[in-house]
């Protein structure tokens, strides 16, 4: 029995990984979606109206798309691909550094705005730590079941 315990740790770090990876993908990639197609409900939120605004909205959600193409791999393989799963990491660390910057730099006034941002920075903050959780336990269970 003890010889099976890190082969199913194993399996269940790297099923953890893709499901926080996954998780993650999902909810970015439907808000992007949402953007691209339905600018208009969200330009309010970011303090935006008309033609300027909803193409705005619309580059944003194209961005998503384009922050997030680095996550299939990672939810087909995290082990094979734990350098891109890094990046991952690296990319919602800089969002959310970003964020929060955007945040702090916002002058009094604008209570619709720092709503929409605070959003994405719960989001985030809560993205990074469960995909973080998810590749420190893959990283540990790999080590652990090497040999000595």
């Amino acid at each position: 029995m003890g010889n099976q315990e890190p082969a199913s740790t194993r399996r269940v770090a790297g099923l953890a990984a893709r499901i926080a990876v996954a998780l993650v993908f999902a909810l970015n990639v439907q808000c992007a979606v949402s953007f691209v197609l339905w600018p208009g409900a969200y330009a309010g939120g970011f303090e935006l109206e008309g033609v300027p605004g909803a193409a705005a909205v619309r580059g944003l959600g194209v961005a998503f798309l384009m922050w997030n193409a680095t996550y299939p791999a990672v939810i087909a393989n995290p082990r094979r691909f734990r350098a891109l799963y890094a990046v991952v990491l690296v990319q919602q660390a800089v969002g959310l550094a970003g964020e929060s910057w955007i945040l702090l730099s916002l002058p009094a006034g604008h209570a619709a705005l720092a709503a929409s941002i605070v959003r994405f920075i719960a989001f985030d903050a809560a993205g990074l730590v469960l995909m973080a959780a998810a590749f420190a336990w893959l990283a540990l269970a790999d080590r652990h079941a090497r040999p000595r």
